[in-house]
């Protein structure tokens, strides 16, 4: 992928939500995978914390978040499948300013090269709130590394081209 080394980095800071009712700081592997990869690359982890499958929770901790003024990003993990307790996309309808389809579509793209037909149970998603970026990636490791790897580490470096998500936070909220 195409980075301009003429570009300046910019770092921005990036919460991490784990959304699970069994997770604990201990067993979080996939929150614990976010937090390494954004220090590695140079954000700052502004928050790591984990809440319960709970839609009015999950929508609650995004919203308070999002109404932190030196928050860029944040990445959820976890609540993406199909079953009964499975709420974040529910909750991040709820609370959206904006739908980015693309990369739920990317996404499975490459879920589909690793693990095939699988991939349909996914509902990853993006979205924004009070212009702020919100990635919900499903709760495994591997998930959650091949969307770190393949798609935001790219999105997330204003150096990347042609184009990417740092470069639009400025003009997020325009009306």
């Amino acid at each position: 992928m195409p980075i301009d080394s003429q570009k300046e980095f910019k770092p921005i800071n990036i919460s991490v939500l784990t959304i699970s009712d069994t997770r604990t700081e201990a067993t979080d592997k996939s929150g614990q995978i976010l937090a390494n990869k954004i220090k590695e690359k140079g954000h700052g982890l502004k928050h790591k914390e984990i809440v319960i499958d709970d839609k009015e929770i999950i929508k609650s901790k995004i919203q308070e978040w999002c109404n932190i003024k030196d928050v860029d990003v944040i990445i959820a993990t976890g609540g993406t499948g199909l079953t009964g307790r499975d709420t974040t996309p529910e909750a991040l309808d709820e609370i959206k300013d904006k739908e980015i389809p693309g990369f739920g579509e990317l996404f499975r793209l490459i879920s589909y090269k690793k693990i095939g037909a699988s991939t349909i149970q996914s509902r990853a998603m993006a979205v924004l709130v009070n212009g702020k970026y919100i990635f919900a990636l499903p709760g495994s490791s591997g998930a959650v590394a091949d969307a770190w790897e393949e798609i935001l580490k790219y999105q997330l470096d204003s150096r990347f081209k042609p184009c990417n998500f740092i470069d639009l936070i400025p003009r997020l909220k325009e009306k």
